[in-house]
Formats: structure tokens, sequence, C-alpha cells
């Protein structure tokens, strides 16, 4: 029987509660498949910042690294909201274990049901059938990059006046989108032969770099059809004509602004999950974030906790069948009319929407 060992950082806000809904399902799955999974639950986010000071304590690092793989549920929430930069943030937690576990591979399936096609604000027909892959570098660009926020006594500007200025650098190394590239690349092997490469080449000169360098790993899959979109006509085709759309692949901002642009063609953020992969131990996580205004009311959505957990065994544990499992049972909920509150319709029986706990049930009573 195989074991494995997960680390679980429940974060903040709603995190708790979904992501005892995710072990739940992991549990079911080790009873129905013969495999055990341990758990190492530890802080991260605003959780941790109140209880050490440091969004991201060292012992949930080293417990990350030695993990077969890592589970988050969600960080941050107006308590630790600052535009002081001295003071710590729950999201540098989050792109520090990034950072630290050399995670520079973010994927975010965005896949419609058909159960929710009234709920997306689209019509049914622009986004019946959607099925993309974003594929977002994680660790280098303008998050990563040089910052500073200052007080210019001198008036060295342009206009010759004082005050605060502040800036962020956006870099990249050839290195860092070549690899990225590749893994795009690989994943369109295995599902419709087309890369969407998304930049800002009519202005940037990281973007130029990062158009030259995906054409020259293009050459090396003539299989695939590569086509170079602007970040802002990506913005407008997600919505207009999201089908065109197989695999994406696009640096560290854009891709976070676009993936959360392209999970309302669901409904509903509580329908996406991510996987974020690269040299060390792999880490999924819903795509929303904390939702501290329902925290604690037993009503979150736990079904892009549980998605995750999906991604989980398929890319760190190959266990397909598992995956393909969780997948069709949270189908099958959804097809039966089973709805949480960001996800039930106008013709929703009342008597089938249900709280946190209760959607986790179903989903595993059709395991």
């Amino acid at each position: 029987m195989a074991n494995y060992n997960v680390c679980t950082l429940p974060g903040d806000g709603i995190g708790p509660e979904i992501i005892a809904e995710g072990i739940k399902v992991l549990d079911a799955v080790g009873a129905k498949y013969g495999a055990t999974f341990s758990y190492d639950e530890r802080l991260i986010g605003g959780a941790a910042i109140d209880a050490t000071g440091n969004p991201l304590p060292e012992e949930t690092l080293e417990a990350a690294r030695t993990a077969d793989a890592v589970l988050l549920a969600a960080v941050g929430g107006p308590k630790w909201d600052t535009t002081d930069s001295s003071k710590p943030r729950p999201e540098q937690g989050l792109l520090a274990i990034r950072k630290g576990l050399g995670l520079y591979t973010n994927l975010r399936p965005v896949r419609t049901f058909a159960a929710l096609s009234d709920a997306s604000s689209l019509k049914p027909e622009v986004i019946d059938g959607v099925d993309l892959m974003i594929v977002r570098e994680l660790t280098g660009g303008l998050y990563f990059g040089k910052r500073e926020r200052f007080f210019d006594e001198d008036g060295a500007g342009a206009d010759g006046a004082k005050g605060q200025r502040a800036y962020d650098t956006l870099e990249y190394r050839e290195y860092e989108i070549e690899r990225i590239a590749r893994q795009a690349f690989e994943m369109a092997k295995v599902r419709n032969g087309r890369v969407h490469s998304i930049d800002k080449a009519n202005v940037l000169d990281t973007s130029r770099l990062w158009r030259e360098v995906v054409h020259r790993v293009a050459a090396e899959y003539p299989e695939v059809e590569l086509i170079d979109m602007l970040v802002d006509n990506t913005a407008m085709q997600l919505i207009a004509y999201p089908r065109q759309f197989d695999v994406v692949v696009t640096e560290n901002m854009f891709g976070d602004i676009l993936s959360d642009e392209a999970s309302m063609l669901t409904g509903s953020l509580g329908m996406l999950a991510s996987a974020s992969l690269g040299d060390g131990t792999a880490l999924y996580e819903p795509s929303h974030g904390s939702a501290p205004d329902i925290a604690g009311r037993g009503i979150a959505n736990p079904l892009a906790q549980i998605l995750s957990v999906e991604m989980m065994l398929r890319y760190s544990f190959d266990m397909a069948d598992a995956a393909d499992d969780i997948a069709r049972a949270v189908a099958e909920v959804l097809d039966e009319g089973w709805r949480t509150g960001d996800i039930k319709q106008a013709d929703t029986d009342p008597n089938q929407v249900v709280g946190t706990e209760r959607m986790g049930d179903l989903v595993v009573a059709h395991l």
C-alpha cells in the first residue's frame, strides 16, 4: 500500500473549512484505491503572521520541502491589509513558498460544467465546451523584481516635482522563458495541439525576448500550432470566443490577471483549482481567495479545493484513475442539482443549496 505525506496549509478565512473537505475526499480515495495519506499541518499567511510575525515560517517551508505534496487552501484578509511595505502581508508567504520550492509553473485548468452553464455571466453558447489550460510562469517577472518606494526630495523627475516615488522591476531571463514554454508545448502535445503565447511585445522588451524564446522552442514542436497574442487582445478574446484557446502560456502578472478573468467563464472562482510545479515539492490550491466575509459560516464552496486534490493525484501521485474518479464525482453532484450559494441559479431547488461540509459529503458519496 502506497503512503503519501501531504503538508497541509489551511491558511486564513475559509481555508480551514475547505481544506477539511479536500482531506475528506483524499481519505475516501485512499480507502477506495489502496493508498494512505498522512498530514502535516503548518502555518502560512495571516495565521502565520499572527503566530510568528512571518507569513512563511522556516519550519513551514522545511515541512513542505520534505513532503510528497503540499495542499494549500487560501491566504489573506483585510486584517493584514497594509500599504506599509515594511510590514508583512499574507501574500508574501505564498510568493515565498513558490520561490522556496522552485515552483516556476502554475497550471490553471478552466473547464465548464454543463450543469453550470447558466451560472456564468456569458451566454451558454459562448462557454459551451470550453476546456483550456493556463500555463503561468510563477517565479519571475514583476512580482519578484527589485522594487523601492521613497521620497524624491530633489524633484529629479521630468516635471521637477517632489514627492513620493515607487518602482517595480519587470525582468526575465532567457532560461526562465524557455522552461515555461517547454512545459506549455509538452502539455499541448497531449491536448489539442495549440499554444497561445501571451505577451505585450509591441511595448515591452521583456515581451520581445519572451516572443523570441517561445518561437525558438516552438521549432522543436512542429506538431503544435503557435499563436502569438497581445495580452489586451487576449483579455477581450477570452470573453468573446473562449473556445479558441487550448494551452495559454504567459508571464507571471499577465497570467495572474488572465486566469482570474478566465475563471468567470465557469461562473465562479469556487470551481477552479491550480497546480504549481517545478523543481521541488508540488503545491496544489484553489484559485480563489480566503473570502473572510463568509469565513466560519459553513457556506464556502469546497469544490475548487477538492479539484485541487484531483490535480495532486494526477501530477504528484500518478493516480490518474483516482483523479478521473473525483472529476466524475464532482460532475455527477452538479448534474443532480446540488449547489453551494455561489453557484446556485434562479431555478435551483432551495433544498439542494448546501453548505461546505455537505458538499464534501456528496462528492465522497459519489466516489
